[in-house]
């Protein structure tokens, strides 16, 4: 069964103007520790889809299944206490950050609306996830303003994996950031990715991080999947036109390998 399973979701925005399709129908599935890619244009419908997922946004039709549970059946309370088990990083890490809170305050927030351990046994928990996505005991008492744009994504990503989660929705998780330190934060997403066992989906408009990222992509075009596989075979065949097209419009950057590593068949970076 795999952990994460789409069926013909719909998301439609309704304007003065008419409908919008945001999300057109789609179908997919992502198999436990596999990392999906979904790439697009801008305005493709592929963070729309991500928030979809995880119920921070109603689809107008369809089903989202995780781990056997249907999400779009479950209760307020029950969603709530699901969530520890599904979580999200997102694009701009100090939008996302409460600015007056401290880091510990930060990434210890999901372990209070989880009520997960007593106030020490957090502390001890939110110390160990900051070091493993390397960040040391010292910006525990530090805010958000304080820290470099790759620090404050690393806050994002412990505060996403505190509770332990199975799968984490990655909405552009590089993109603000430069060459060099986008090149870590994937390092550390890899080796967590292996340490815990990650299920991701890897939202993004970079080509180039998805091929060495992720083990199978989706193509999104105007709320629709036009292209999926495995990365490798899309993005070194693509059949689709707009594939092709987003392909050919790539700007030519510094090679991925040669920043991060390579990956094995299963996008895993060495």
């Amino acid at each position: 069964m795999p952990l994460l399973e789409l069926v013909d979701v719909t998301k439609i925005f309704r304007t003065p103007h008419g409908e919008a399709r945001a999300v057109d129908g789609i179908t997919l599935s992502v198999e436990a520790g596999e990392t999906l890619g979904v790439i697009g244009e801008s305005g493709s419908g592929k963070s729309t889809l991500g928030r979809l997922i995880l119920r921070l946004a109603e689809p107008d039709s369809g089903s989202v299944v995780i781990e056997g549970q249907d999400v779009l059946a479950l209760g307020r309370g029950e969603l709530r206490r699901k969530r520890r088990h599904w979580q999200i990083v997102f694009q701009e890490p100090f939008a996302s950050l409460n600015p007056r809170l401290t880091i510990r305050q930060i990434v210890e927030e999901p372990l209070i609306v989880a009520r997960m351990g007593d106030r020490a046994e957090r502390r001890l928990r939110v110390l160990a996830t900051l070091e493993e996505v390397g960040l040391s005991a010292d910006f525990m008492d530090r805010r958000p303003a304080n820290l470099s744009g790759g620090q404050q994504q690393r806050v994002g990503i412990a505060r996403a994996l505190v509770t332990n989660p199975s799968l984490v929705v990655l909405d552009e998780p590089t993109s603000s950031l430069d060459l060099t330190i986008r090149a870590s934060i994937l390092r550390t997403l890899a080796r967590l990715r292996a340490s815990r066992g990650l299920t991701y989906v890897f939202i993004s408009h970079d080509i180039e991080t998805v091929r060495h990222f992720c083990s199978t992509v989706a193509v999104m075009h105007r709320g629709k999947i036009v292209e999926t596989g495995p990365t490798r075979d899309v993005l070194m065949a693509p059949q689709h036109p707009y594939t092709q097209s987003l392909i050919s419009a790539a700007l030519p950057v510094v090679p991925y390998s040669a920043v991060v590593g390579s990956t094995n068949s299963r996008g895993q970076m060495s």
